[in-house]
């Protein structure tokens, strides 16, 4: 059952599903090999977030949570349709690909805050090389033209900048807690 407050629970789930839908699809997809299947048991994921809605806590882990169901409805769709997948239908063998997925996603989450951390700390003229590169995906002789600069000269500073973020980011993700 949705919460009292349809307008504003509405718009809540909505705007959580569509900031989290890529990341609970590719959650999904990659525990399900069959495209369709997939498909089905995302409709299924969705229409039982939206029903248990008003459980979900706002502020916390929208998906976190919406992981946690997907999950329960790939293993009750496995049971339920008692296919013979290409890999073990084991709940416990899935359960445990769940976790090194979340795994894997926690450790890429706290790489992507770090990458937004140390641009922020670039210089504006490297902010805006990087933006350039791979944000607006110009190539080089774009830049060079853009900057007015050699193309040597973009490479070389390019160059540098990946090694300045690397450090930087090595550097935020050895001071964080674990």
């Amino acid at each position: 059952m949705p919460p009292k407050d349809t307008d504003s629970s509405t718009e809540n789930y909505l705007n959580l599903l569509n900031e989290n839908e890529k990341g609970i699809s590719a959650y999904v997809h990659s525990l399900v090999l069959d495209r369709a299947d997939a498909e089905d048991i995302l409709q299924a994921c969705k229409l039982t977030m939206w029903k248990q809605f008003d459980k979900f806590e706002l502020g916390t882990n929208f998906l976190a949570w919406g992981r946690k169901i997907a999950l329960n409805q790939i293993l009750n769709y496995r049971r339920s349709a008692k296919r013979k997948p290409v890999f073990s239908a084991d709940p416990e063998f899935i359960e445990a690909i769940a976790q090194e997925i979340d795994r894997q996603n926690e450790s890429l989450s706290a790489r992507s805050e770090a990458l937004r951390f140390c641009l922020k700390k670039l210089p504006e003229s490297q902010r805006k090389t990087v933006l350039l590169r791979y944000y607006e995906d110009q190539d080089i002789s774009e830049i060079a033209e853009v900057t007015d600069r050699t193309e040597g000269a973009v490479y070389r500073l390019l160059s540098r900048i990946r090694a300045s973020l690397n450090t930087c980011i090595t550097k935020r993700l050895s001071s964080s807690p674990a």
